[in-house]
């Protein structure tokens, strides 16, 4: 079923509360854009009990479906301004430009906001096992979380730098084979560097960083 079918189970009152939080579940499913769970925990924040609350329950969905709705936004202006790039010769895009068809990899409209929030849930339920491992750049992640959340978003430069570094050693590791030689590494490796997106994320500003901010940490996440 698409996003609109769930969003239609998730607005329908005939249907009993426990069903409609399962559609609105299968909505997080398609659009989770720093994870599903934690994307659930951020709906939670911002609307409040839906688990149980009808009100709630409208206003988590509203909440999704116009973050989304700025995601769509993107890749249509995207696609529009590849068009005119091709016309002009530019046949592929520069290195290192944002391209949302990848998926999002921010909460458009409140990019800033979402990662400080999911990146409280991963310190929480995901960094601890991380740390645990003790693997490459997992020490240097788990800093500059806490810087981030110690400063509600602002790095210095030098945090700044450090973490970039951290983050293209574990893009080299997933990029270098580590899925055939160890793929618990891997997962390990690429959830490193999902967190330190969230921490870029978290670090800029949202009223710098605009509704089309994304990302350029790490790969995007679920559409």
């Amino acid at each position: 079923m698409s996003f609109s079918a769930f969003a239609n189970h998730v607005r329908n009152p005939a249907l009993p509360h426990r069903r409609r939080v399962s559609a609105l579940r299968s909505c997080v499913q398609l659009y989770r854009p720093i994870g599903f769970e934690a994307t659930l925990s951020f709906l939670g924040e911002l609307a409040g009990p839906f688990q149980r609350d009808d009100g709630a329950l409208l206003r988590a969905l509203d909440h999704l479906a116009a973050s989304r709705s700025l995601w769509h936004d993107h890749l249509r202006r995207y696609a529009a301004e590849r068009r005119t790039a091709k016309r002009l010769g530019h046949r592929a895009p520069r290195p290192g430009d944002a391209n949302p068809n990848l998926g999002p990899s921010i909460w458009y409209g409140a990019p800033q906001h979402a990662a400080l929030h999911a990146l409280t849930y991963w310190r929480r339920s995901r960094l601890p096992r991380l740390l645990a491992w003790d693997d490459p750049g997992a020490r240097e992640i788990d800093v500059a979380v806490s810087a981030c959340l110690a400063s509600r978003g602002p790095l210095s430069d030098e945090q700044h730098r450090r973490l970039h570094d951290t983050a293209q050693q574990l893009r080299r590791r997933i990029s270098g084979g580590l899925y055939d030689e160890d793929a618990v590494a891997y997962f390990r490796a690429r959830d490193l560097l999902r967190i330190a997106a969230l921490v870029t994320s978290a670090a800029i500003p949202e009223s710098a960083a605009g509704v089309e901010h994304q990302s350029t940490t790490a790969a995007g996440g679920s559409r």
